[in-house]
C-alpha cells in the first residue's frame, strides 16, 4: 500500500510538470484573454460535464469570491449550476444543447467561454464552444489526453498530456 500511494503522488507530480512545460505559453495567453475581457466589462463562462462541471463551478467561484487575495468580484458564471435550465433544455432539445443554448442566451461578444472536457470529445461542450465562436466570444479549452476535437476548436487550448 505504501508503494501505491507513492506511485500515485509521483505520477501526479510528473503530470503537473509535463502540463506546465506543455502549456506555459497558452496559460499566459489565457490570462491575458481573461484580463482583457474582465477589464472590458465582459464575463468568463465555464462549462463541462461530471467532474468538469464541478471544476467549472469551482473556478467560477474563485472568480466571484477570492483567490489568494482580497479583491472585487470578477464576472464569471458556470453553466452547470441551474438544474431547471439544464433539465428543461435536455428534455426539450436534447442533452447536446444544454451549453450552446445557454451561451446563446447569456453570451455576448467579448466574453470568454471556457469548455472543460477530460477527453476533449464531449458533444455538448463542443456545441457550446461552436455557438460561442459563432457569436464572437473568445474560447478556451481545458482537456486531457490529446485534446480531442475540442482543442482544435478553441482560440487557446490547455491540454494536460496524460490519460
Amino acid at each position: 500500500m505504501d508503494r501505491t500511494v507513492d506511485d500515485i503522488f509521483e505520477e501526479s507530480i510528473e503530470v503537473k510538470r509535463a502540463a506546465l512545460a506543455h502549456n506555459k505559453k497558452a496559460i499566459l495567453a489565457a490570462v491575458k484573454m481573461f484580463t482583457a475581457a474582465l477589464k472590458g466589462n465582459r464575463k468568463i463562462i465555464f462549462f463541462g460535464n461530471g467532474g468538469s462541471a464541478a471544476d467549472s463551478q469551482h473556478i467560477a467561484a474563485e472568480f466571484i469570491g477570492r483567490f489568494q487575495k482580497e479583491r472585487k468580484a470578477l464576472a464569471a458564471i458556470a453553466l452547470t449550476t441551474d438544474t431547471s435550465i439544464i433539465t428543461a433544455l435536455g428534455n426539450d432539445y436534447g442533452f447536446d444543447t444544454i451549453f450552446s443554448r445557454q451561451i446563446e442566451g447569456i453570451g455576448k461578444k467579448g466574453d470568454v467561454a471556457v469548455g472543460i472536457s477530460t477527453s476533449g470529445n464531449s458533444i455538448n461542450v463542443i456545441e457550446g464552444v461552436k455557438k460561442a465562436r459563432q457569436m464572437g466570444l473568445k474560447t478556451v479549452s481545458l482537456t486531457g489526453c490529446h485534446g480531442g476535437k475540442l482543442a482544435k476548436l478553441t482560440d487557446i487550448s490547455l491540454i494536460v498530456p496524460a490519460e
